[in-house]
């Protein structure tokens, strides 16, 4: 998360009013050195998810007007790779927003710049959360998406929230089925009935 940013509650007026998607879009640039790639001149996927970690928080602070925190990055598909010498170009935008939280879509393209060839080799989803002076979650001001493109991310981006929830949901049932199991289920056979299992305490304590 970029820090340096403070929120003011003087400001959640102004901050809660609809933003459109342009005005918080944030555009990185960075060339590849060697210090970025591995000893096959490949980089990092390390580097590249925090350029698209920074991107995508700066976009999430414009959106919102103060702090934010990473709370997932929800997907992050390395399409091509990317060599020492490119330079890299990572474009963020907010898809979507919830009461206190939102989404940020990410594109990374690498340019090779002796061919200006440009290579579309990543992209990631990742959710924010806005918090207030005293570090916790605040309303965000809802986006308004403009054009096709925008409303068809904002749409998906609905559907990969109602994923992460039914994902949660799922596992949490799950989770509560095997504790319930576990209480009444009978010992094993290979297990010690209690009073066997005394016995052996006490053989063992002789």
């Amino acid at each position: 998360m970029p820090g340096g940013v403070g929120y003011s509650p003087h400001m959640a007026d102004k901050d809660l009013e609809p933003k459109q998607v342009s005005g918080s879009q944030v555009t990185l640039v960075q060339l590849m050195e060697i210090s970025d790639a591995n000893i096959a001149g490949i980089v990092h996927g390390g580097t590249i998810m925090k350029l698209v970690d920074t991107a995508a928080g700066l976009a999430a602070m414009k959106h919102c007007g103060g702090p934010v925190v990473t709370v997932s990055m929800d997907t992050m598909s390395f399409l091509a790779p990317v060599r020492i010498g490119d330079m890299v170009t990572v474009r963020a935008s907010v898809n979507d927003v919830g009461r206190t939280s939102l989404e940020v879509g990410v594109r990374v393209e690498s340019e090779n710049v002796l061919s200006g060839e440009r290579t579309h080799t990543g992209s990631a989803y990742l959710v924010f959360v806005a918090l207030d002076e005293e570090g916790k979650p605040r309303p965000v001001p809802s986006v308004v998406a403009q054009g096709q493109t925008q409303r068809r991310r904002q749409k998906e981006a609905k559907i990969r929230r109602q994923t992460r929830l039914a994902h949660k949901q799922a596992i949490q049932e799950h989770r509560a089925e095997v504790r319930r199991e576990q209480v009444v289920a009978p010992p094993r056979d290979d297990q010690p009935q209690d009073d066997e299992e005394s016995a052996r305490r006490s053989h063992l304590r002789m």
